[in-house]
């Protein structure tokens, strides 16, 4: 009947919700994945070359002071070993810092002279050319050139592509952090500052020499272990591994100790 029938009639039907289409998936794929990158390379630091800095500059600074102190400790004078250990502490430091910040700035230069020149020969090079160099670059991982043509298309479609493909791959260079100078230096040259200042804290504190020197040597031997074993279990994440860095870190840190002793020892004596 027209009253029971008029509610279905003037109704709306229901409408379908469209599939997604290939071009919705990759605008979504290719805008999530956008703001994934940028929000990866804003947020990501390298620690492993933060990690580096800090065990080399703390281990140098643990063992080089505490070798020095231990030596000068044989000449009896508390302030002669607080004077020289200061002073070796920080031109080591400046001298550490100095070299990282060097080193990183070495580094980044030579990436921006390989980079411009990857970019000059790409202007100079033929098109069959390009991608003839991206083709042999795949070959070493068994990529065909069926297989490879897409890649190879996109890539030279872009100079700024080609040029950072031919970086990483072809030159095995990456591409170095701006700030990468600054913080290496500081980092390697205060974890040196740090390291060389817990060998030296007894001879601060106690008053006879002997009693100084033997303090200083059961701390400096507790951290050398510690040390050895965090650095190589947080670089191999092995017990044995950190045991075995343990053993190394201590034997090098009593080695370099007993060696400036005798010879400071032999050297005051001959002078007697």
């Amino acid at each position: 009947m027209p009253t029971e029938s008029s509610p279905l009639l003037l109704s709306e039907p229901p409408t379908e919700q469209p599939f997604p289409t290939a071009y919705d998936s990759k605008s979504t794929d290719s805008s999530s994945s956008s703001s994934h990158q940028s929000s990866t390379s804003s947020t990501h630091f390298d620690y492993g070359n933060v990690l580096r800095d800090i065990i080399i500059g703390f281990s140098d600074g643990l063992t080089v002071p505490f070798a020095l102190t231990a030596g000068l400790s044989s000449l009896g004078s508390t302030k002669l070993v607080i004077m020289g250990g200061l002073a070796e502490l920080f031109s080591g430091m400046i001298s550490m810092g100095l070299g990282a910040y060097l080193a990183a700035v070495t580094e980044r230069d030579t990436y921006t002279s390989e980079e411009q020149r990857e970019d000059a020969h790409n202007t100079a090079c033929l098109p069959e050319e390009q991608r003839s160099e991206i083709y042999n670059i795949l070959e070493k991982y068994s990529v065909s050139r069926q297989a490879a043509a897409p890649l190879v298309n996109e890539l030279c479609a872009n100079r700024d592509q080609w040029v950072r493909f031919k970086m990483d791959f072809e030159l095995k260079m990456e591409q170095p952090n701006v700030h990468r100078a600054w913080i290496s230096g500081l980092t390697m040259g205060l974890s040196y500052f740090l390291g060389g200042l817990i060998p030296m804290i007894p001879y601060f504190v106690l008053v006879n020499i002997r009693d100084a020197l033997l303090v200083s040597i059961a701390v400096t031997v507790v951290i050398l272990l510690g040390f050895g074993y965090v650095k190589n279990y947080v670089a191999i994440r092995n017990h044995r591994a950190g045991l075995w860095g343990a053993v190394q870190t201590l034997v090098i840190g009593v080695l370099a100790a007993g060696t400036s002793y005798v010879i400071v020892k032999s050297l005051d004596r001959g002078e007697t």
